[in-house]
């Protein structure tokens, strides 16, 4: 793994800002600093609280890594289940989206262990994102990645017929909440209120839409943004409930209304991004490597 090191600035544009609201959270000195290269797929980034560090897949190289504020980078799984998407559950434990077993999965002192491979009696395609909502009821998103690209899992014909997202609760049986073209990130406003999900439409526009939530039920999905280049894939959600999503030309910010506020630039494709506790900064990861931006 990394031993301690400094972070180093990126030769890369300065973030572009379209709007002077994005100015006061993303100052004009701010830049892009690399963290780790040492990834071959990195994505996946969540702020583990506990541990102050920030967790992140190596999806391809089938490990999850965390990097803590000394500058080094220690396994916390190795070997992976080819695992995605990460997020913390409410005792503080990590789970995780993995293509290798087509599970979501959780990790504790003794290990990590499924916990819904499986709908209706047919395996799940490939879990690749997840969120952990305030009442604890994991939500994912399950998508074809893992079972047809032999990089990232194991090749498999799908049996389900669909591509969800699902709720799913400890002692309940697994909820399929709605079913889009390869749905891939997501994450919820700060009241819970809507569900965004990336939409990476093979035959269509990829897009975010917005879904709204009562407690029960998913309403009529809304097209939220687009991007310019490549697709929205991994994104987070900030405590002012703008929406900061990975693209083939940086991360693009969009305010809770839609609005384009600017766009991070990065030197290739980023994947995901991810706040610590404090938003302060935000951390993104993209192919080989993660990088840090530090905000207002």
């Amino acid at each position: 793994m990394q031993p301690a090191r400094s972070p180093r600035p990126v030769e890369v544009a300065p973030p572009r800002v379209y709007d002077t609201r994005l100015r006061a959270v993303l100052p004009e000195r701010a830049r892009l600093l690399a963290l780790y290269d040492g990834a071959t797929w990195a994505e996946g980034p969540v702020w583990w609280a506990d541990h102050e560090a920030l967790v992140f897949s190596d999806v391809i190289g089938r490990r999850t890594l965390a990097w803590r504020d000394d500058g080094s980078v220690v396994s916390v799984v190795d070997p992976s289940a080819f695992a995605n998407g990460n997020a913390v559950d409410g005792a503080g434990r990590l789970v995780h989206a993995e293509h290798g077993r087509r599970a979501i999965s959780r990790t504790d002192a003794s290990g990590t262990h499924i916990l819904a491979d499986a709908y209706a009696g047919e395996p799940l395609n490939s879990p690749n994102d997840l969120v952990v909502a305030s009442d604890r009821a994991i939500w994912f998103t399950d998508p074809l990645y893992g079972i047809s690209d032999p990089r990232e899992g194991y090749p498999a014909t799908p049996t389900l017929g669909h591509q969800s997202v699902y709720r799913w609760i400890e002692g309940e049986p697994l909820r399929r909440m709605i079913d889009l073209d390869a749905p891939n990130g997501l994450a919820f406003s700060p009241d819970e209120s809507i569900l965004y999900v990336a939409e990476s439409r093979a035959d269509g526009l990829p897009r975010i839409v917005a879904c709204p939530w009562d407690g029960e039920r998913l309403g009529t999905p809304r097209t939220f943004g687009t991007v310019d280049a490549g697709i929205p894939d991994g994104f987070a959600v900030d405590s002012r409930g703008w929406l900061w999503t990975s693209s083939g030309a940086g991360v693009v910010v969009f305010a809770a209304d839609g609005a384009r506020l600017g766009v991070i630039p990065t030197p290739h494709l980023v994947s995901n991004c991810a706040f610590d506790a404090e938003e302060r900064r935000l951390f993104l990861t993209g192919d080989a490597d993660l990088w840090m931006l530090e905000l207002a």
